[in-house]
């Protein structure tokens, strides 16, 4: 395994053992770091704590008025979000039926035993208007980090690794280095599976209203899949 270590101790690997390296980055976000990893939508910088959730937004000069998004896979999400049986009926159809990655927006159960121990500042930025986007089937790392972190009861929160507005990053290296700097720990996984000229991340679908709030990597595909129960996404514009 490859690794470099910078004046502030960052460590830098290749992606190897996924399971190993999940543990590894989630003790480094359990303990308030950051940590910049390969998705197949794009790589994504991720923490846990407000000094972590603050030094992300610093980074990538995002806006607190776009809160952060949240790893999940199926029964996290059907344990978090509020969703009615034909909402989860489409979210199977998109992971398992087509192994699509999209994020979900809808009501959360707040009192979730994941939100436990969540800092006020990290929720706050992390939900808007009571509803959490959740990030799912995102490839083999977002899979596993969001099985640790269900059993370890720590949420891993965050968004794309780049500059705000600057589109998402497929590759290590192309990340702007203000927002490489602020990672403890950094996986090189190579490109991303769902790379793009368009520099688009996954596409978020509000469940409330089956209105498009990003549209991103395989949106034309998840039309066809919405289309399947009745739902025009196209139709029903942006939200």
């Amino acid at each position: 395994m490859t690794q470099t270590v910078t004046a502030k101790e960052q460590k830098v690997v290749k992606q190897g053992d996924v399971t190993a390296q999940s543990l590894e980055l989630l003790d480094i976000i359990g303990g308030g770091g950051i940590a910049i990893l390969p998705l197949d939508v794009a790589y994504a910088i991720v923490g846990n704590s407000e000094q972590a959730i603050r030094g992300i937004f610093t980074a990538k000069q995002r806006s607190y008025e776009k809160p952060s998004g949240m790893f999940s896979n199926y029964d996290l999400c059907k344990d978090v979000q509020i969703m009615e049986a034909r909402q989860l009926e489409i979210v199977r159809a998109v992971i398992f039926d087509n192994d699509l990655p999209f994020s979900t927006v809808a009501p959360f159960r707040a009192d979730h035993p994941m939100f436990r121990d969540v800092d006020p500042f990290v929720l706050k930025n992390s939900t808007k208007v009571g509803t959490i986007d959740m990030l799912l089937n995102a490839g083999v790392f977002h899979n596993e980090m969001t099985r640790q972190s269900m059993e370890r009861l720590t949420p891993i929160f965050g968004s794309s690794a780049n500059t705000s507005l600057a589109g998402s990053k497929y590759r290590l290296e192309d990340i702007e280095e203000p927002v490489r700097a602020a990672g403890d720990m950094l996986i090189d996984g190579g490109q991303s599976k769902y790379a793009n000229d368009e520099g688009h991340s996954s596409t978020i679908i509000d469940f409330t209203t089956f209105k498009t709030v990003r549209v991103g990597v395989c949106y034309d595909k998840l039309c066809e899949i919405f289309l399947t129960f009745g739902i025009d996404l196209k139709a029903n514009g942006m939200a």
